[in-house]
């Protein structure tokens, strides 16, 4: 994330240190908060960070726009389908909420999930997706890692 302009995290935050580890070069982060984000599950101590996050996100990217939403608003059956009715206008769609790494490119906007990126359920290892944004061309790059071992297992 170190050599990114910005990061983007699609819900189910957990807490503040999260955001901080994300944080890029030019120190922006973007995030919206997912069903796991409530705050009797965050610390007293950062859950005002929680309360100024939305559920959805639209981000002006050079060449176009990104919608970031976390997915649980959406139902499950024809997700996709369903998260290119409610943004037809950008370019591209970013929801977390399954944990599991999708690039569905088959029309635009695209549908994107980046997978999880912490101990449980990453369906094959944590996983995120590079997004290279320039005015007459995006370019996904997707990165899966080798899964976490907890500590003491």
């Amino acid at each position: 994330m170190a050599d990114c302009d910005l990061a983007v995290h699609g819900g189910d935050i957990g807490n503040a240190g999260v955001l901080e580890r994300l944080r890029p070069r030019r120190g922006r982060v973007i995030a919206v908060t997912g069903n796991n984000d409530s705050p009797h599950k965050w610390p007293s101590e950062e859950r005002h960070l929680l309360e100024s996050l939305c559920e959805q996100d639209i981000l002006a990217l050079p060449g176009g726009t990104l919608a970031i939403i976390h997915g649980h608003q959406i139902a499950v059956r024809n997700r996709h389908e369903r998260l290119r009715h409610r943004f037809p206008h950008v370019r591209a769609i970013v929801y977390g909420h399954s944990h599991r790494l999708i690039a569905d490119l088959d029309r635009e906007p695209w549908v994107l999930n980046p997978g999880a990126a912490g101990l449980a359920r990453t369906f094959g290892g944590p996983s995120c997706i590079v997004l290279d944004a320039a005015e007459n061309c995006w370019e996904l790059h997707i990165e899966r890692f080798e899964p976490l071992k907890r500590h003491g297992r």
